[in-house]
């Protein structure tokens, strides 16, 4: 795709830019909208977040934040330059518009950009001369050109004449403790000028950002970041399968590569892949791939290694239960510890636990969880029957009383001490039991 000659400029925005009195409007405010509202926020700017979710709207309101490691919710609430709204008539007064909404897929593994149609379908309504309107939803290289930018011209306006149009790729890592603020920011225009305001705009916020050949590029950037993970992830994981059958432990074995100074990089195995990038990302690049007559068969492949890492891990347990009770999956008590999708966040996008949870009840087990970070298991789209299970009390008399853990998220706020000091059977996916000392006869990896 060739960039753009810009059609016009924008001295308005510019000057708003230069002034620091520009107004920011983030729509979506989830994982990846909220903390992104703030590090505009922390800037001194002027955010409105909207969001089609009202309860999230009265929380924030009110000071209160529904996301548990996000706890700046009570003084933005108080500084009186942060609103959440529903009311999407407000967009109009943005001078700049970021869209975080959800790019999942559909039930056949394809893109499903509903959200993002039906969020820039709403923007069009409101659009006015002079915006900045950025997609920061990860999805395949094409989008912003080829989805958002038809859609917003609906308005009548021009893209690059009348308003400028970017990607720039969300880059959040829940639960890390890495400010958002201090994570390098990439944007993409769909000409060179709507490039640049979107640095400038983001530099007012983000410590580097970095400024690619076009919005296409900045989207290919995102999903090669994922899919780099995914495909190292499935090596570690085959890995685990063949030397686990050798008698080797793989946990072991990657503690000790990684300390070679070059040409390794650890990454580590586990049930399977959760969150909302990794197990979705690979697919939107096949998908857009068969377009152009390519067939990615190594990130495929990659992506089938990861998706039966459940199956494997349920087998584990199985054949542990067989072997050192004689007891089958049909019948048995497991409590599966912890559901988020990684440790010490309150985040379900695709947890492989409630995957892991569904096989091991439709084999007949009976099965109770215990995560500190989900009370109550919320309604999902794909796990419905899950929804409403509560999670069980990490105590002595609970976990004694069932016939296997499984550790399925290694939350730094459990005793695994405790789990295996308790416990009958502990079948470990994560290396959470690696300092117990007492007990390691109890703990079958997995």
């Amino acid at each position: 795709m060739n960039v753009r000659v810009a059609l016009g400029s924008n001295p308005e925005l510019e000057q708003k830019i230069a002034a620091r009195t520009l107004r920011i409007g983030v729509i979506g405010l989830g994982y990846v909208g909220l903390p992104l509202a703030h590090a505009f926020w922390q800037a001194g700017l002027k955010v409105t977040g909207f969001d089609i979710d009202r309860a999230k709207i009265d929380m924030l309101s009110r000071g209160e934040s529904y996301i548990r490691h996000f706890t700046a919710a009570p003084a933005m609430n108080e500084s009186g330059r942060f609103a959440a709204t529903s009311a999407f008539g407000e967009l109009a007064n943005m001078d700049a518009i970021l869209i975080c909404v959800p790019t999942p897929l559909t039930p056949t593994r394809e893109p499903d950009l509903q959200f993002v149609t039906n969020t820039c379908e709403t923007i069009a309504c409101h659009l006015r001369p002079g915006q900045l309107v950025v997609l920061e939803s990860t999805t395949y290289p094409g989008t912003t050109d080829e989805v958002v930018l038809p859609i917003l011209e609906k308005s009548g306006l021009k893209a690059a004449r009348d308003f400028q149009l970017a990607f720039s790729p969300e880059r959040e890592d829940p639960g890390s403790g890495i400010e958002t603020r201090s994570i390098p920011k990439l944007v993409g225009g769909i000409d060179d000028y709507s490039g640049e305001v979107a640095r400038s705009v983001y530099a007012l916020a983000f410590a580097h950002v970095h400024k690619v050949r076009d919005a296409q590029t900045a989207e290919a950037v995102k999903i090669t970041e994922n899919i780099f993970r995914s495909v190292n992830i499935a090596l570690v994981n085959e890995l685990k399968l063949a030397y686990s059958r050798m008698g080797i432990n793989v946990w072991d074995v990657i503690e000790a590569a990684k300390t070679k100074p070059f040409g390794f990089m650890p990454f580590y195995p586990g049930p399977g892949l959760g969150g909302h990038c990794i197990p979705i990302d690979p697919f939107y690049l096949s998908w857009r791939a068969r377009a152009f007559e390519v067939d990615t068969k190594f990130i495929e492949l990659a992506g089938e290694v990861n998706r039966a890492m459940p199956r494997h891990v349920v087998g584990a347990l199985a054949e542990a239960l067989s072997e050192r009770f004689g007891k089958a999956l049909k019948g048995a008590k497991i409590l599966v510890m912890g559901v988020a999708y990684k440790k010490n966040v309150d985040d379900l996008r695709e947890s492989p636990a409630l995957r892991i949870m569904e096989m091991l009840k439709t084999a007949g087990a009976e099965v109770s969880y215990c995560d500190p970070y989900f009370p109550a298991i919320p309604p999902t789209r794909e796990h419905a029957a899950l929804a409403g299970m509560q999670s069980i009390p990490f105590d002595e008399a609970t976990v004694s009383s069932f016939d296997a853990a499984f550790i399925a998220t290694d939350h730094d706020a459990v005793s695994y001490t405790d789990l295996v000091k308790w416990s009958k059977l502990v079948v470990d996916t994560r290396n959470a039991t690696k300092n117990v000392r007492k007990g390691r006869e109890k703990i079958v990896m997995a």
